[in-house]
């Protein structure tokens, strides 16, 4: 018998991996164990649930952790159904700004991505961060040639904490689930854990942007970034800088400006999607800024979906479902999207989410992305399936399906919040007149292929 192979002896890193992940399943575990004792505790006993109160502790813990868990928590917020409608009220508040990381911190990061004369590849690099979000913060450059650019620097060791994170999301996933059945989260949790895996590759978000400023080419009122490969690694993104103003400033400006910037806005994300299958999966106001000229700029290429041919070829005919009254069009649509037990009761409740969102594109005429404001978007509508969905014994969206959601009513948002009065119909109309699902899959492999990320596209035709 042969002796046993020596154990390999962990080196430092790999201890220091290990205890910083095993702090962040503690400090995860310790602030929504209480909350999951609490709720256990009031079934036990019989007692009703506080479930604003509930929702407050859980929107509190969450705020204190920072990281991908909260970023996480925002996504959800803005999903349909997928909280009850006190839990995304509350969720919806958090702010995905952290502290920003020290020079000195800054220093070494940069040293360990660059090498160590890594300041002499800038003509300029500010120590103070410009941006600073929950994966990582952006700090203003200079290239040797002069040209503006944006580096986006990863925090240290989020790979660990993302994984740490992800297990201790199903934790809270499960509060949720004990006591209100109406939506499975098995999907999104899914969904999102892929997606947040793929934002701490930078290399791939690289892609992302060179995919974006192909598909986006003919389109003057939308820029992209360019990337810049010699100054990027897998956690340092160098991109060419792009000024603009906060789309959160626009409130206040004129009606004709903000309408362009919300037309630009439809295009920038519809534009992939229809004629590439592609689809930006977070669009928060942070993702993008204005130009003078009603121009807006996309910041960010983390968070992207692909979608077989057949997904959009669904949602398009989702729209002539509901616009012509065909029951079994709708049914087929919501297969292909990958629902189960399409009972006739599934299909009436889901048809009620559908029927807002399709609502402004099946007017031809010049009006408010939703007509009655106030509030999160959708959310009086969103509570309202949420019981239904509850009152039937619940659904479990497809992970296809929950990107494309949240890009409808993240976007949704955007335009309620600029007032944007647009002719909607017309837009979508000019989108997918042409439309042919063996075209759009050919373009859609030959795009893929050119930014470098063939064979990511869903296997599905």
């Amino acid at each position: 018998m042969s002796a046993p192979k020596p154990r390999k002896k962990a080196s430092s890193d790999d201890r220091n991996r290990v205890g910083k992940r095993v702090r962040r399943y503690a400090q995860v575990t310790g602030a929504v164990g209480g909350l999951a004792a609490r709720l256990a505790g009031a079934r036990y006993l019989g007692v009703s649930i506080d479930k604003d109160r509930h929702a407050v502790d859980l929107k509190n813990a969450l705020g204190g952790l920072k990281g991908p868990l909260m970023k996480v928590a925002q996504l959800l917020s803005t999903i349909p159904d997928a909280l009850p409608e006190s839990y995304a009220r509350e969720l919806a508040q958090l702010q995905s700004n952290a502290p920003s990381m020290g020079w000195n911190f800054v220093r070494r990061r940069m040293a360990a991505e660059l090498g160590d004369d890594w300041e002499k590849l800038f003509k300029n690099f500010e120590r103070e961060a410009a941006k600073a979000a929950s994966l990582g913060q952006v700090h203003r450059a200079t290239a040797r040639d002069g040209t503006a650019l944006a580096c986006k620097l990863q925090y240290p060791d989020m790979r660990s904490v993302v994984e740490a994170d992800l297990a201790q999301l199903r934790i809270v996933l499960g509060l949720f689930e004990r006591y209100d059945r109406a939506v499975s989260t098995k999907q999104i949790h899914a969904e999102l854990s892929e997606r947040l895996r793929e934002e701490l590759d930078y290399r791939r978000e690289a892609k992302h942007m060179a995919l974006y400023r192909l598909m986006l080419a003919k389109e003057e009122g939308v820029h992209v970034p360019d990337s810049i490969a010699a100054l990027s690694t897998d956690r340092l993104l160098t991109m060419t800088w792009l000024d603009g103003q906060p789309l959160a400033e626009l409130e206040k400006a004129p009606a004709a400006k903000r309408n362009r910037v919300a037309q630009n806005l439809f295009r920038a994300w519809y534009v992939s999607f229809y004629e590439y299958g592609v689809i930006h999966g977070d669009p928060h106001l942070g993702n993008y800024s204005a130009r003078p000229d009603g121009a807006i700029n996309l910041l960010d290429f983390g968070c992207i979906r692909v979608f077989p041919p057949s997904f959009v070829q669904g949602v398009i005919d989702l729209y002539k479902a509901l616009r012509d009254g065909d029951e079994e069009l709708a049914l087929e649509a919501y297969r292909i999207w990958g629902f189960k037990d399409l009972r006739r009761e599934v299909i009436d409740v889901l048809n009620i989410w559908a029927r807002f969102v399709y609502a402004p594109l099946l007017e031809d005429k010049t009006r408010r992305i939703q007509e009655k404001d106030g509030g999160l978007y959708g959310a009086t509508v969103a509570a309202k399936v949420h019981n239904e969905l509850r009152r039937i014994g619940g659904v479990e969206p497809p992970r296809e399906f929950v990107l494309m959601d949240r890009a409808a009513v993240g976007l949704g948002s955007v335009f309620l919040r600029l007032k944007a009065e647009i002719n909607w119909y017309r837009l979508f109309h000019d989108l997918i007149g042409d439309f042919d699902r063996a075209t759009l899959a050919k373009r859609q492999a030959k795009a893929l292929k050119q930014a470098g990320l063939d064979g990511s596209a869903p296997k599905r035709a």
